[in-house]
């Protein structure tokens, strides 16, 4: 389960809203997301610090990378929303706004184009960078990037803040079209529903989701104001949503008390 500050459609950042992929591809692009958002954060550091926890972050993308070939699910996620969208389209739904339809459809073909031009696996060139596989090859162990482990390493971390930049600038470029992606796919998925108000009877709820809607993304929001947090677990036909105590010291309990809460399924 990951949690995402981002508010649903029509909601207050009074909320906090709990995220559940229900399919591999949503869960890894949703795991991709959360560490550029996490480069973006540390890009804007000047400390050395600040440099180091870009490439640590930049590690953990490569390594997603490198298991999964990201192009591919991506050109898929991207021909699959345009197919929807084009059938929404013709279907002239009354409820749909041709005008943002038709600009979020020209921006899936743009996307698209472009991955289908950029030449083999996204990445590969970082992964052969000596500088960076040494970095790999030391950063499962505790502490393994010290000066003495990379003496590069450390002489990289002491030049200019300037200079440290445009080498991170550079080496994050590969990136950026499947980021630009991922966001917009992620973006229509979250905004193609609206929440409903449901209750969890003595802190739990669950669902039964039709099969013959792909459903993608499950969204529960509850004022960040109450005592819990949200555990959501499931799959495609079923999920179930417990409603837990937060405790720093012991094991979380289900909350006792019935609790209001919006739900979002998202499918697209």
């Amino acid at each position: 389960m990951t949690c995402s500050q981002a508010i649903l459609p029509g909601l207050s950042n009074e909320f906090t809203v709990y995220e559940f992929p229900l399919n591999e591809r949503i869960r890894l692009f949703m795991r991709l997301e959360q560490l550029f958002q996490q480069l973006d954060h540390f890009m804007e550091g000047e400390a050395i610090w600040d440099s180091r926890a870009v490439i640590a972050t930049l590690m953990d993308v490569l390594a997603l990378f490198s298991r999964n070939d990201l192009k591919s699910e991506v050109l898929k996620e991207l021909d699959r929303h345009a197919a929807a969208l084009t059938k929404m389209a013709r279907a002239q739904h009354p409820d749909i706004d041709p005008g943002k339809l038709h600009r979020v459809l020209g921006q899936l073909d743009q996307l698209s184009r472009e991955l289908y031009r950029t030449p083999g696996k996204i990445g590969a060139s970082l992964m052969e960078n000596d500088l960076f596989k040494s970095i790999s090859q030391r950063s499962s162990i505790p502490g393994g990037t010290c000066s003495f482990d990379l003496p590069a390493f450390h002489y990289w971390l002491q030049l200019e803040d300037a200079h440290r930049k445009q080498c991170l600038e550079e080496w994050t470029r590969p990136f950026q079209r499947v980021r630009a992606a991922i966001d917009l796919l992620l973006n229509a998925i979250r905004n193609c529903a609206e929440p409903t108000e449901q209750r969890a009877n003595a802190g739990f709820f669950q669902r039964t989701l039709d099969h013959t809607i792909p459903y993608q993304l499950l969204r529960v929001a509850i004022p960040r104001s109450q005592p819990y947090f949200a555990e959501i677990s499931g799959g495609k036909h079923r999920f179930t949503v417990r409603f837990m105590l937060f405790d720093t010291v012991q094991r979380p309990v289900q909350c006792p008390q019935d609790v209001p809460f919006l739900l979002t399924c998202c499918s697209l």
